[in-house]
């Protein structure tokens, strides 16, 4: 059983070696570097974190693509309300008309002269945790459905009272919360203290063999228990291990 302090020294060096301006050119992050404006990179990263599964370089050329029909003007693009040129947005679960819906409810928010972070923030302070957060900003968007989605709406926004992992939405929140070259920490209303680990079947496997995660289950209370094991590493900044078993997983060939 390796120990804690061994765990530590171990993921220590390879947050060093991963959390660097390297990580950032294959990783879905990057296209949120390429914004200035607060509101353009909320919302290329909420959009992003949703297209996020799957072979990165499929989804990768994927947002590409979205990006494109934007213009690279993502507040504009949203708060026009034109999504006419919206065509072949399916990937894997989702459909077209299931972005579309989404791309509709943002322009309700905007049009409100709200934002994402707005939204976000209202509902963190309404229920006070980030998965009754989640629940919120989901609900919203599950309310507002006018068009004839497909199961894939929900997969691209997944229902918190699932008990699912939501590393999707959990990724999104340590590139929001956290402020690294990495991270772009640009919401201060959540502590990062609070961040959850953003959990895949392959940061599972790796927790596993690490001995940080002792469920079978990649779940809700998997995320629970290895970001508790985290925060016994650094309490402040659990969700910075992240990039360690990363790391992790490259060099040992997990």
């Amino acid at each position: 059983m390796i120990s804690t302090l061994e765990i530590k020294n171990q993921l220590d060096e390879y947050i060093e070696k991963y959390e660097t301006e390297d990580f950032i050119k294959d990783d879905p992050v990057s296209f949120l570097h390429k914004f200035n404006d607060k509101c353009d990179i909320e919302i290329i990263g909420f959009i992003a974190s949703m297209f996020s599964y799957g072979k990165r370089e499929v989804f990768i050329s994927k947002l590409n693509y979205i990006f494109n029909l934007m213009e690279n003007k993502p507040v504009d693009y949203i708060k026009s309300g034109d999504f006419s040129n919206i065509k072949d947005c399916d990937y894997r679960f989702s459909k077209n008309i299931d972005f579309l819906q989404i791309l509709k409810i943002l322009n309700i928010l905007y049009s409100e002269k709200e934002t994402l972070e707005s939204l976000f923030k209202y509902c963190y302070k309404e229920y006070g945790s980030i998965w009754q957060m989640f629940q919120g900003v989901v609900d919203y968007f599950y309310s507002r459905i006018d068009l004839p989605v497909t199961k894939g709406f929900y997969h691209l926004l997944p229902n918190p009272e699932k008990k699912s992992a939501l590393k999707r939405m959990n990724m999104l929140m340590r590139w929001f919360v956290r402020k690294s070259v990495v991270d772009l920490g640009i919401w201060n209303f959540v502590p990062k203290s609070e961040l959850l680990i953003p959990l895949d079947t392959h940061v599972a496997k790796i927790s596993r063999k690490l001995g940080i995660l002792t469920r079978n289950d990649n779940g809700y209370e998997s995320v629970m228990e290895i970001t508790n094991v985290l925060k016994q590493l650094d309490n402040n900044d659990p969700v910075k291990y992240d990039f360690a078993l990363f790391g992790y997983g490259i060099n040992n060939k997990i």
